[in-house]
């Protein structure tokens, strides 16, 4: 599904990107779910190939497709909210807005993350967004998210908080 902005006006879908994995991010796997359906019918030889081939093949498309459903959402409105997933965050409570990407993505990920920050990261998708959070009552830091158009989100966020 192709990615859409809608500046319309209040109340409507701003942004919205499924960050689904890529074609070239298939092959791979695919090919994995090919030989381990040969290797299953070569192990056992009573088994018709034709069993364990399309099994391993349709197993490992729906793991993929699986890892494709999450969406990065910036509705307006009168509660400007960002969906992450199925996480959503009122603008209100969002502070500082950094992009990420190469070194500055990779240390947010390891050495400099906090283990209570919400992260949803697809490997596949370069450029990511952290938001500090400025609730108080909230314990998580702040939201590390990725995306393909992180420049869009945070210019949506900054201009709707």
């Amino acid at each position: 599904m192709a990615d859409r902005v809608n500046t319309a006006g209040p109340g409507v879908l701003r942004h919205s990107e499924r960050l689904y994995v890529p074609w070239w991010g298939w092959l791979l796997p695919m090919l994995g779910a090919v030989l381990l359906g040969v290797e299953i019918h070569l192990g056992y030889p009573a088994v018709p190939v034709w069993i364990p081939l399309p099994v391993a093949v349709l197993v490992m498309a729906a793991l993929l497709l699986s890892l494709g459903r999450s969406r990065v959402r910036v509705t307006g409105g009168g509660e400007p909210e960002l969906w992450v997933g199925e996480a959503h965050l009122p603008v209100r409570f969002a502070g500082e807005i950094e992009v990420l990407t190469g070194d500055a993505k990779r240390h947010a990920l390891g050495r400099d993350g906090d283990p209570s920050a919400f992260v949803l990261h697809r490997g596949w998708v370069g450029p990511a967004v952290r938001i500090r959070l400025t609730d108080p009552a909230d314990p998580t830091p702040y939201w590390l998210f990725s995306t393909r158009h992180p420049q869009r989100v945070a210019d949506l966020l900054r201009e709707a908080g």
